[in-house]
C-alpha cells in the first residue's frame, strides 16, 4: 500500500467531510410551499418534517372540504418541490452509487 492508497484514503475522507457538512446544511434548511395564492402555506424542514401549516379563513368553506384538501396537498407538493430543488443546489452533480438508493429520496 503505497502513496496511491494514502492519497485515495485522504480524498475519501475529504469527500466524507464535505458530505457531512452538506447534510448538516440540508437538515437546518426550511422551505415554504403555498397554494391558492397563499391561502394555504406549509413549512417543511430539510428532513421533510412539517413545521407549520397556515390556512387562511377565506378558504374554509364547510360546503367545499375537498377544495381545502386539494389546497393542502398542493401546498405540500410545492414545499417538497422547493426542498428537492434546494437539495439539488446544495449537492449538485452528486453521483448515484450503484447498489445505493438515491440520496434525494432521503432528503439529502
Amino acid at each position: 500500500m503505497g502513496k496511491g492508497f494514502a492519497k485515495k484514503k485522504k480524498q475519501a475522507r475529504m469527500m466524507q467531510d464535505q458530505l457531512t457538512k452538506m447534510q448538516e446544511q440540508m437538515e437546518k434548511a426550511e422551505v415554504t410551499g403555498s397554494a391558492g395564492n397563499g391561502l394555504v402555506t406549509i413549512v417543511l424542514s430539510g428532513q421533510h418534517e412539517m413545521k407549520s401549516i397556515k390556512i387562511k379563513p377565506d378558504c374554509v368553506d364547510p360546503e367545499d372540504i375537498e377544495g381545502l384538501e386539494d389546497l393542502v396537498k398542493a401546498a405540500y407538493k410545492d414545499a417538497m418541490d422547493k426542498l428537492s430543488e434546494s437539495n439539488d443546489e446544495t449537492m449538485p452533480g452528486m453521483p448515484q452509487i450503484p447498489g445505493m438508493p438515491d440520496l434525494g429520496s432521503f432528503g439529502f
